[in-house]
C-alpha cells in the first residue's frame, strides 16, 4: 500500500512542482508586490494598501474594470452557446464531420498575435471584407476602430470565434450521454426539446460549468492582445482599455509595478468571485432537476 501511495506522490510530482512553480509562487509574489512601490530602478519602498486606495480614485482602472466585466459577461455566454450549439450540430461521425470540426478547433490553434492582425484587417471600417459584406446586404457597416461601441463588440467578435477548447469538452459530453436515455424518452413520447432540456443539459452540465469557469477566468486575459493590437486600448475615452491592458501599461510603460501588481491581485479577486458565483447557480440550478423520491 505504501508503495502505491509512493508511486502516486511521484506521478503527480511534476504536475504539483508546477503548480507551485508557475502558479502559487507567482501569485504570492505579486499579492507581496502589491504593498510596495517598485519601479526596478530605486529600492523598492513599502506603501501598505495605498496601491489599492489609489485604485479605487483611479477613474482608468474603473473604466477598465467595468470594461472587463461587460466583456466577461457577454463573450462567456456567448462561447458556451456557440460550442453547446455546435457540439449538438457536430458530435454524429458523418464523413465530413472530421473537416468541421476541424474548421472550429483551427482559430484558437492560431496565435494570438497573428489571429489579431487578421482582425485588425477585416475590421476595417472602409476596405476590410467583413464592412464590405454588410455594405453589399445593404446592412449598417459599423465604424469598428472608431466608435466606442462598435470596438467592444469588435474585441468580443474576435475572441468569440475562438472557442475550439470549449467546443472539444462540449462534444466528449455530448458523446458520453447514454443513447439508450433518450431512446426511453423518446418510446414514452418525449419531444426533442423536452429529451434536450431533461436529458442533454443536466447530464452536460458539469463539462459545461468546466468550459463556462474557464472561460470566465481566460477572458480576462483575452483582452489583451485584440486590446493592445487591433483598438490600442481606444478609441477615447479607453473603450477596449480591459484591465489586463491597464496592468501592462502601469508595468511595462509607466514602470509602476507594485501598482500594477494591486490591479492584478483585484482581477485574481474579481475572477475567483465570478466562477464561485457561477458555482453557486449552477448547484442551485441542478438541485431544482432533482425531484424528491416518496419514501414508503
Amino acid at each position: 500500500m505504501e508503495r502505491e501511495h509512493r508511486s502516486l506522490w511521484l506521478l503527480a510530482a511534476p504536475f504539483l512542482i508546477g503548480v507551485v512553480v508557475l502558479v502559487a509562487a507567482p501569485a504570492l509574489l505579486t499579492v507581496v508586490m502589491s504593498t510596495f512601490e517598485w519601479d526596478l530602478v530605486s529600492r523598492p519602498r513599502f506603501v501598505g494598501v495605498a496601491n489599492f486606495s489609489e485604485l479605487l480614485k483611479d477613474d482608468i482602472f474603473k473604466i477598465s474594470l467595468r470594461n472587463s466585466l461587460w466583456y466577461v459577461a457577454v463573450s462567456v455566454p456567448l462561447k458556451l452557446v456557440g460550442a453547446l450549439c455546435l457540439a449538438l450540430l457536430l458530435h454524429r461521425r458523418a464523413r465530413t464531420g472530421g473537416a468541421a470540426r476541424g474548421a472550429v478547433v483551427l482559430p484558437t490553434a492560431i496565435p494570438d498575435a497573428a489571429w489579431a492582425l487578421v482582425w485588425l484587417w477585416i475590421l476595417n471600417p472602409l476596405a476590410g471584407p467583413l464592412n464590405l459584406t454588410l455594405q453589399t446586404l445593404g446592412l449598417p457597416t459599423p465604424a469598428w476602430l472608431t466608435q466606442p461601441g462598435a470596438a467592444r463588440w469588435g474585441v468580443v467578435l474576435i475572441g468569440a470565434l475562438q472557442l475550439g477548447e470549449g467546443f472539444l469538452i462540449a462534444l466528449a459530453a455530448r458523446r458520453g450521454v447514454p443513447r439508450h436515455l433518450h431512446e426511453a424518452a423518446e418510446a414514452v413520447g418525449a419531444g426533442p426539446w423536452s429529451r434536450f432540456a431533461q436529458i442533454t443539459v443536466p447530464l452536460m452540465a458539469p463539462a459545461l460549468l468546466l468550459v463556462a469557469c474557464r472561460d470566465a477566468v481566460a477572458s480576462f486575459q483575452a483582452t489583451f492582445v485584440p486590446a493592445l493590437l487591433v483598438t490600442g486600448g481606444g478609441p477615447p475615452p479607453h473603450a477596449t482599455t480591459f484591465l489586463p491592458l491597464f496592468v501592462y501599461r502601469n508595468a511595462f510603460e509607466y514602470l509602476r509595478y507594485g501598482y500594477a501588481a494591486a490591479a492584478t491581485v483585484v482581477m485574481i479577486v474579481v475572477s475567483a468571485s465570478i466562477v464561485w458565483l457561477m458555482i453557486r447557480i449552477v448547484d442551485r440550478w441542478r438541485g431544482g432537476l432533482v425531484e424528491p423520491v416518496p419514501v414508503g
